[in-house]
């Protein structure tokens, strides 16, 4: 990192760039309008705590070719990585020749990581005849790698998320807990890079919730298992980063909006945020 202003108050060191922990995803155009110059200006100016950038929804679709390789081209100047998001979801309805051709169009156009998010097509979906077994996510995943991609498959606690939760069936939709990281072991057993884990049944639940309605115990049993450098966990609202940096700690790997990494930072690098800064603090200043 270059110096930054002010650099006489002293503040949490991030490590530098490429990372394996403090990892910041960044959500790209989806939710909220994002443009190539946006994105620019964006990465130029706080490029330092980014480490990629994600696709939502299959959004680079709706791009043409040229503006998205452009964009890809943005984040690589500035050392962000890009992610596809989980599209594969999408590709694989039209068949196993169409996941292959994504495949190669991803590596084409410049991608580095393709998710592979199962929450709509993996077997036991209640909206499906047919879902796709472990072994055949497994082989996604495996597919990904051998293309010399980054695979990063999402775990999801829930079934049938991937558009929020409140308007899913609650209660029924709960995956096993041991399942899911038996699941997430097959995913690293098979070359994945990291494991990304949705927040619908853990962090995000149907109502105003907070950290006291949270389910908590399968995000400690993850850690437990694989410790936080093989996981990301979206938290896209600030209550969600801020317990994950209190209770995991500032090497926590985490997905957030792009209108975020501001506001996260500041509280990550214990500039501002945290009521523990001022906390028996014994303040004076001079008087005439």
């Amino acid at each position: 990192m270059s110096e930054k202003a002010f650099s006489f108050l002293d503040m949490y060191d991030l490590p530098e760039k490429p990372r394996d922990t403090h990892v910041v995803e960044m959500r790209g155009p989806y939710y909220n309008m994002l443009t190539r110059g946006g994105t620019r200006d964006i990465l130029e100016d706080w490029g330092d705590f980014v480490d990629g950038y994600k696709f939502s929804g299959g959004a680079f679709r709706l791009l043409d070719r040229d503006k998205l390789e452009e964009l890809i081209q943005i984040c690589h100047d500035n050392d962000v990585w890009v992610d596809t998001g989980g599209a594969v979801e999408r590709y694989v309805i039209e068949g196993p020749d169409m996941v292959q051709q994504y495949i190669q169009e991803c590596k084409s156009v410049g991608f580095d990581v393709i998710e592979v998010s199962d929450s709509n097509i993996a077997e036991g979906s209640p909206h499906l005849e047919r879902g796709l077994t472990v072994e055949e996510l497994v082989q996604i995943v495996k597919d990904v790698h051998d293309a010399g991609l980054k695979a990063k498959p999402e775990i999801s606690f829930m079934y049938g998320v991937g558009f929020g939760v409140h308007d899913a069936e609650w209660g029924d939709q709960m995956k096993d807990t041991e399942e899911v990281i038996e699941k997430a072991q097959r995913y690293l057993d098979a070359g994945a890079h990291m494991i990304m884990v949705e927040s619908e049944g853990l962090t995000e639940l149907p109502g105003d919730t907070g950290p006291e309605d949270w389910r908590l115990e399968p995000i400690k049993r993850l850690l437990d298992e694989f410790g936080p450098e093989k996981l990301m966990f979206e938290a896209a609202e600030p209550a969600v980063f801020k317990w994950y940096l209190r209770n995991v700690g500032r090497d926590v790997n985490l997905f957030i909006d792009h209108n975020q990494v501001v506001d996260f930072n500041a509280f990550r690098m214990e500039l501002w945020g945290d009521p523990a800064l001022w906390e028996d603090a014994e303040l004076e200043y001079p008087t005439e």
